[in-house]
C-alpha cells in the first residue's frame, strides 16, 4: 500500500487526526545506504504527508536495525558467557559519528547471544537517550508469537512475516527474466495484489 493511502487510512481511523510523531524502525540498510534512507524513504514520507493537506509537519524518528555484522558480546568471568536479557552497550566499541548502540534484548540458550546495532539517524521527536533504549526493549517483548523478548523489535519481525508471505504471490525473478531478455531494459516493479477488505486493516501475516 502506498504511503499515502497508509497515511489517509489512518486519518480516517482517528477521525481525521494526523500523526504528530513517526518512529520508522528499518533493517536490511549497510551503513552506505543511510543516506539513501534520509534522502529519499523519509522524502516520501514527507511528500505523502503533505498530499493530505495543509498543517504541520510529523516529528519523524528513525532507527536502523542491524543483525548480520561480527559483533559478538559475552560475560568474561561467570560460568554464564551469555548476556543477560536487556544489556545495552553505548560506549567504548560504537560508532561515535552519530547516537548508536548494542542491545541483546532476548535470553540466548543456543550459542553466543548476538547483539542487534541499532542506528538513530533522525531523532526529531527528541527522546533520551535512556527513553530511547527503554523504548526499543519494550517493542522486543510484544511479539505476539513470544511470550518473552525476541532479539529484535517486533515491528520488524512482523514485517519480515509479510513480506515473506507477500513473497507467495510475486515472483520477482519472473519480471527479470523478461528485462534481462531486451539491453537497457529495466524490470518494472510488479503490481501489488489487493487485498481482500477484511483483512486490509488486520495483522493478518502475524
Amino acid at each position: 500500500m502506498p504511503l499515502r493511502e497508509i497515511l489517509l487510512e489512518f486519518y480516517k481511523s482517528s477521525k481525521g487526526q494526523k500523526p504528530e510523531q513517526i518512529i520508522i524502525f528499518r533493517d536490511g540498510v549497510s551503513e552506505s545506504q543511510f543516506n539513501q534512507v534520509l534522502n529519499i524513504e523519509v522524502d516520501q514520507i514527507i511528500k505523502a504527508y503533505v498530499m493530505m493537506g495543509e498543517g504541520p509537519l510529523p516529528k519523524i524518528t528513525v532507527i536502523i536495525a542491524q543483525k548480520n555484522h561480527h559483533t559478538k558480546l559475552f560475560q568474561a568471568d561467570t560460568p554464564e558467557k551469555n548476556l543477560p536479557p536487556g544489556t545495552v552497550v553505548d560506549t567504548s566499541i560504537v560508532n561515535g559519528r552519530h547516537h548508536n548502540f548494542y542491545m541483546c534484548a532476548h535470553n540466548g540458550i543456543i550459542g553466543t547471544s548476538r547483539p542487534v546495532h541499532y542506528h538513530v539517524l533522525v531523532d526529531e521527536i527528541g527522546f533520551g537517550v535512556d527513553d530511547l533504549q527503554q523504548l526499543v526493549l519494550s517493542l522486543s517483548y510484544v511479539y505476539q508469537r513470544s511470550n518473552s523478548a525476541i532479539s529484535i523489535v517486533a515491528p520488524i519481525a512482523y514485517a519480515h512475516h509479510a513480506a515473506a508471505q507477500l513473497s507467495q504471490f510475486i515472483k520477482f525473478e519472473d519480471y527479470a527474466s523478461d528485462a534481462s531478455s531486451g539491453e537497457g531494459v529495466v524490470a518494472p516493479v510488479p503490481e501489488l495484489p489487493l487485498l481482500n477488505t477484511d483483512v486490509q486493516n488486520s495483522m493478518f501475516f502475524c
